[in-house]
């Protein structure tokens, strides 16, 4: 029951983000239209909502580079990480298995094995003899080598930015049906978040214009 409780899912808060995103890809928009410049420049609502639509129906990505998201996550695997940190456009600071010890490590456990009874408890049996022999090894070598038996099911913690261009092309990836469940999960939540702070840009039908 300890080891259950220990189990964790993805939490992805949105730590901060470009002020007003729409506006500023909106004007970026405008500006490699117009003659004149931006400064000052009066758009209105349905102004953003227009030039937002003619960047993605013209293809002209590079204005949606303007604006940054940055999300803390959390409750993620190892395993989920390691596809995570592919998207090298993204920035990415990652919790340290170096620096921070990881007696009672919590980990992730897939729904196939949690809705399974034998691999349940093959699995739960598992991480306890990790754990068990984890804290034994950090007692007789340094951590960063005690770390070595570490599962890919080890939870990790991760702060990540991505301009608004790399997140959809993240998205329209990660988001697909044959993605693997745990970052398809990831990528949700990360939609889920952006999209409340910049619905024209991030909405559903966007995601298949990007590249």
């Amino acid at each position: 029951m300890e080891n259950i409780e220990r189990a964790r899912k993805p939490e992805v808060v949105l730590l901060s983000h470009t002020p007003d995103p729409e506006r500023i890809v909106a004007t970026a928009m405008r500006q490699s239209r117009f003659k004149g410049g931006v400064v000052g420049v009066k758009l209105t609502r349905d102004d953003i909502k227009r030039l937002i639509e003619l960047a993605l129906n013209l293809k002209h990505f590079s204005v949606f580079e303007h604006v940054n998201f940055t999300f803390a996550i959390e409750g993620i695997s190892r395993s989920c990480s390691h596809q995570f940190v592919r998207h090298r456009f993204f920035s990415f600071t990652q919790q340290s298995q170096r620096y921070v010890k990881e007696h009672g490590f919590p980990f992730v456990i897939p729904l196939t094995i949690q809705s399974e009874e034998r691999a349940l408890s093959l699995f739960l049996k598992l991480m306890e003899d990790i754990d068990d022999a984890y804290k034994e090894l950090s007692q007789l070598v340094p951590v960063e080598d005690a770390r070595f038996v570490l599962p890919n099911a080890t939870e990790t913690k991760i702060v990540a930015t991505a301009n608004a261009r790399e997140l959809m092309h993240f998205l329209k990836l990660r988001l697909a049906p044959v993605a693997q469940w745990e970052i398809r999960a990831l990528a949700e939540s990360m939609f889920n978040e952006v999209s409340k702070v910049a619905p024209n840009i991030f909405k559903e039908n966007n995601i298949k214009f990007f590249e």
